[in-house]
Parts: C-alpha cells; sequence; structure tokens
C-alpha cells in the first residue's frame, strides 16, 4: 500500500439513464490499474452532465442523480457526485477535473490532520491515511477509447484544455467495438508526446451497451431487464420518464 499511488476515477457524461456497463468501466480500470502494482484506487465518482448541457431526450439532472445512487447501492467504493450536474452553465470536462482533484488534496489534508491531532476515526482510515505521505494522490478521468478520437474534431475541444487533461490528470480508456485508441494517439503529436499517462484498458467481455439504446427501448416499451439495475427501472417506471414525450423534448 505504502508504495502505491492513491487514485480517484471520474468519468463525466450524461447518464441517461445510468447503465451496468457505465458501472463496468470503474471495475476494468480499478483492476488494471492495480495489476500495473503503481496505483490504488480509492474511489470512483461518477459526475452527471448539468441540464443546461441541452442535449434532445436529457431527463432532469435529479432524475439522472437519483437513479445513479440506485444503481450504486451496491458499491463500495463509487459514488455519483452532484456538484457537475448543479451548475448553472455546462461545464468543460478540464473544470470538472480541477475541481475534483481540489476537493481531493482537501480531504486527504482534512483527514491527516485528524490522525495527527488522535482525533477519533477507525484505525483502517487511519493507518491508510497516515500511509499517503510522501505520495500525492491522483485523479483519472475515466472514459470510452472512443474520446480520444473526439479530441481530432474541430472546435470540439480547446487544445489548452487536452493538454491539460492529458498532462496533468491522464486517461483511462476503455476500448470499444469500432475504436482504435493506438491509432488515435499516434495521429496526433500532443497525444503521442503524453501517451505514458493514458492507460489503455481492452474489455475482453465485449459489452456494449447504450444508454441511447435503452432509452428507445423503453420508449418502445420493451424489457430493459440486465441492460440497467433492476431499482433504476423500477425509479423510471414510478417516475414515468423515458417515455414518448420526454424523448421528444
Amino acid at each position: 500500500m505504502k508504495s502505491r499511488i492513491p487514485l480517484v476515477l471520474l468519468a463525466c457524461g450524461s447518464f441517461n439513464p445510468i447503465t451496468n456497463m457505465h458501472m463496468r468501466l470503474f471495475e476494468l480500470a480499478r483492476d488494471h490499474l492495480h495489476q500495473t502494482g503503481r496505483y490504488q484506487v480509492i474511489e470512483g465518482i461518477i459526475s452527471p452532465v448539468s441540464d443546461n448541457y441541452g442535449k434532445k431526450g436529457l431527463v432532469s439532472a435529479r432524475h439522472r442523480i437519483a437513479m445513479a445512487q440506485r444503481a450504486l447501492e451496491t458499491s463500495d467504493w463509487i459514488r455519483v457526485d452532484p456538484w457537475e450536474s448543479e451548475q448553472e452553465k455546462w461545464t468543460e470536462t478540464v473544470k470538472v477535473l480541477r475541481h475534483h482533484y481540489n476537493d481531493l488534496l482537501s480531504s486527504l489534508q482534512f483527514r491527516k490532520e485528524l490522525t495527527r491531532n488522535s482525533w477519533p476515526i477507525e484505525r483502517a482510515t487511519e493507518d491508510f491515511f497516515s500511509s499517503l505521505d510522501p505520495v500525492s494522490p491522483e485523479l483519472k478521468l475515466l472514459c470510452g477509447a472512443d474520446i480520444l478520437k473526439t479530441f481530432s474534431t474541430p472546435n470540439l475541444w480547446k487544445e489548452e484544455h487536452i493538454k491539460e487533461i492529458v498532462e496533468k490528470f491522464g486517461l483511462v480508456c476503455i476500448s470499444r467495438a469500432g475504436s482504435d485508441p493506438v491509432q488515435y494517439i499516434s495521429e496526433s503529436n500532443l497525444l503521442t508526446r503524453f501517451q505514458h499517462n493514458i492507460h489503455l484498458v481492452t474489455e475482453w467481455i465485449q459489452n456494449e451497451i447504450s444508454a441511447t439504446h435503452v432509452r428507445h427501448a423503453l420508449r418502445k416499451g420493451l424489457s430493459v431487464k440486465y441492460l440497467i439495475p433492476d431499482s433504476v427501472i423500477s425509479y423510471i417506471k414510478h417516475n414515468h420518464i423515458y417515455t414518448e414525450e420526454s424523448e421528444r423534448v
């Protein structure tokens, strides 16, 4: 533990709705990072986009947050964070990363102060946080490998933001059918320069669950069982979302 870098994984997106694949990405990433022998993943964060993102069919953030919370009830290390969804304007990904990294540093400093002052905290927690010195924690963006391709889309990303993301934070990219992350990196001088900070993870058991396809199935009254958690299905039915009407918004 003491020789490993504490690391938090952050996933941004609509989560409209959250699917089993969204959660599966975290498990794949954690396994990969642990197998490198360099990292100890201490937390996963799901950050749903705000309503002002303006995407067609995007249900209210309060619904997307609630569904994610229900989906993550069985996880002991992944949580949903509402900060991004509460912003009045759409927040660029790099700004979300900055916010959570600052929170991470503040939280770890606070917990270490508790340890130094011998305040009553659990021994396991105390041992963990006392082991962090002098290693600085890291925060990495978790995404599908296709995000690398979008970096080359004109006017979609700011060059300085891409640089900050790959240089300061880093990426953990999960492979998807039809994407070629190695090619995307080789075609970009910037990504090639910082490829040491881009972790490519292959999902050998292909799982292409799409939130878009889930919404379409729900709109048609088809079953989505085993694609999203039962607790999320119940929430959707109870709140009458992802109907023909909501998809036209």
